[in-house]
């Protein structure tokens, strides 16, 4: 029921973002901007998964390629009590995860080349753990439809100051000011990306301990996280900023403080561990006991 609230919220915070682009440029532009709000809300909810796997050059996993790796979302899925999401692959060096998907029925887990490649397969059963966690939590439809609106948002906005740096449109008596418009295209981004925070940073907390207790191994995701940054900073993702808050680790590297702490989609990576720490002397679950773990190479073929 929460979730569903969120969902709600969000889908009317990012939509009133866009009516009001359209409303800064005038009555025609208010109309056009709100059937494009509603037609967008409907595009993401039903399709906010699709979006986001073309976006990121996703493909479906099929089951021969990958067959440990399909058996890990199994077994997993069961336990969460939840269907077993399809799984697809990035051919991405850049080393993450995420869940996309507006229900459990409808949920898809993706990997990327480089998380398979520096991850062994108890951490990377951790991370898997962390994902299924976000569908059993039944919190990927709100992230899905925080990327795909926040897409929209920031095209619009930049086409928008594309046409008012370069004079297009006019004031008149029942027109929006230019100056205005470009003004608030400029700031329409900020607004998008601080409606995703709101909901973005307690949702990997929540996942974090939903998937630690899962897997019945919190110090796996825990190691899993100590990897999956600094790889990170190694080598940041060329993923659009819309859609990092759907990653389980920022794709951007990690953040410093000030500014740029403030506007990251995801916790401090140092305060996620300590709480998997922590949660590790509490949790008495069914740990991963890897029967000589299989090499890295045939979790993908």
């Amino acid at each position: 029921m929460m979730n569903q609230l969120k969902t709600v919220l969000l889908l009317g915070a990012l939509s009133a973002i866009l009516v009001g682009v359209g409303a800064s440029l005038g009555p025609n532009a208010f109309w056009l901007f709100t059937a494009l709000a509603v037609a967008m809300n409907l595009v993401s909810y039903f399709f906010s998964d699709r979006i986001v796997l073309r976006m990121h050059r996703a493909r479906e996993l099929p089951e021969a390629e990958a067959p440990r790796l399909h058996g890990i979302v199994a077994e997993l899925a069961g336990r969460a009590g939840i269907p077993k999401p399809r799984v697809f692959f990035m051919d991405d060096p850049h080393a993450n995860a995420f869940a996309t998907g507006r229900d459990p029925k409808h949920a898809v887990v993706a990997v990327t080349r480089g998380i398979v490649e520096i991850l062994d397969e108890r951490e990377l059963r951790g991370v898997l753990a962390h994902e299924l966690a976000h569908v059993a939590n039944r919190d990927i439809l709100v992230a899905s439809v925080a990327a795909g609106l926040a897409t929209a948002v920031s095209h619009v906005a930049n086409a928008l100051a594309f046409t008012g740096m370069f004079g297009g449109g006019s004031q008149d008596e029942e027109g929006g000011s230019p100056a205005g418009g470009l003004a608030l295209a400029l700031l329409a981004p900020i607004g998008a990306t601080l409606v995703q925070l709101g909901i973005s940073r307690s949702r990997e907390y929540l996942a974090d301990e939903t998937g630690a207790r899962l897997a019945g191994d919190p110090l796996a995701l825990a190691g899993a996280l100590e990897k999956l940054h600094r790889a990170a900073e190694q080598l940041p993702s060329a993923a659009t900023p819309a859609t990092a808050n759907l990653f389980i680790v920022n794709p951007f590297g990690a953040v410093t403080g000030g500014l740029s702490r403030l506007f990251s989609t995801h916790p401090p990576a140092e305060e996620r561990i300590r709480r998997l720490r922590a949660l590790a002397q509490t949790v008495r679950g069914p740990a991963f006991e890897p029967a000589g773990a299989a090499p890295r190479s045939r979790l993908v073929r």
